[in-house]
């Protein structure tokens, strides 16, 4: 696309800025950053693409962050990165050719069913509690899934994330979150690689949005080690809302939009 003005790009850091510091503590990133390079005129898979790149580097920061303080021992994720990159290739491969209708329909009612989750378990993600899979079923299953919804449409792979290792594996909220951020590098890495083999990326807003991603996603893994769940579960629960309502606003042949509009005419 053509070069881009000095107030789209400083609008776009502050998107990225703002994408970062969200997506390093409950996820939902995407959000901001998204709609901000659509609104440039990109094409929506050119958008895509490029929100990969400038993702990639928040999720990369705030893993780094999580790492150091503790929370994340990227050593013992081996398998978990593995099945994850592949499922995120896969998806961004067939995201090329195929729709996301189904995807589109299905996913608010997930997201609401996760905010509920966190919404009405007080007690849940507080501390480590037992866990229902061992690690290498867990990753297969959920590292190819979650991996390959990233990477074919992504809305809420953050809050997905959270919800299968608080309940699955029985982590506690910030300990999940730390995981999701590594995953989250892993899946947009793939993502990022396979976009960039196809031509899709597009370089100058992916690099100013990068540079304010670095510095939000710094700036919120910070908070959330600070403040802990009682940042990241509020957090959660509004993002897992707020991207329920956008997906339902934007696609009014929805189950859930359908609903809403006869109810109320």
């Amino acid at each position: 696309m053509e070069s881009l003005t000095f107030e789209i790009l400083g609008w776009l850091f502050i998107a990225g800025l703002m994408g970062g510091f969200v997506d390093s503590i409950a996820g939902g990133g995407g959000l901001i950053s998204v709609p901000a390079l659509l609104a440039t005129g990109m094409n929506p898979l050119v958008a895509l693409a490029t929100n990969k790149a400038q993702a990639m580097f928040g999720s990369f920061t705030a893993t780094l962050t999580y790492a150091r303080s503790g929370h994340v021992q990227l050593a013992d994720m081996k398998l978990a990165i593995l099945f994850t990159f592949i499922g995120s290739a896969t998806g961004t491969v067939l995201v090329q050719y195929l729709a996301t209708d189904l995807l589109i329909q299905v996913i608010p009612f997930l997201l609401v069913v996760t905010a509920l989750y966190f919404l009405f378990a007080p007690r849940i993600g507080e501390v480590d509690r037992h866990h229902y899979l061992k690690a290498v079923p867990f990753y297969l299953i959920f590292g190819s899934t979650i991996g390959f919804y990233d990477g074919f449409f992504g809305p809420g792979t953050g809050s997905f994330w959270a919800l299968a290792l608080v309940t699955v594996l029985g982590f506690n909220l910030l300990k999940a979150t730390a995981h999701t951020k590594m995953l989250n590098f892993t899946s947009n890495f793939a993502s990022f690689l396979f976009f960039v083999l196809a031509g899709y990326v597009s370089w100058q807003p992916a690099v100013t949005m990068a540079v304010g991603q670095l510095l939000g996603a710094r700036l919120g893994a910070n908070t959330a080690l600070k403040h802990g769940t009682g940042i990241i579960k509020p957090l959660l629960v509004i993002m897992s809302l707020v991207m329920t309502t956008k997906l339902i606003y934007d696609q009014p042949e929805n189950v859930i939009h359908i609903w809403i509009r006869q109810l109320l005419f």
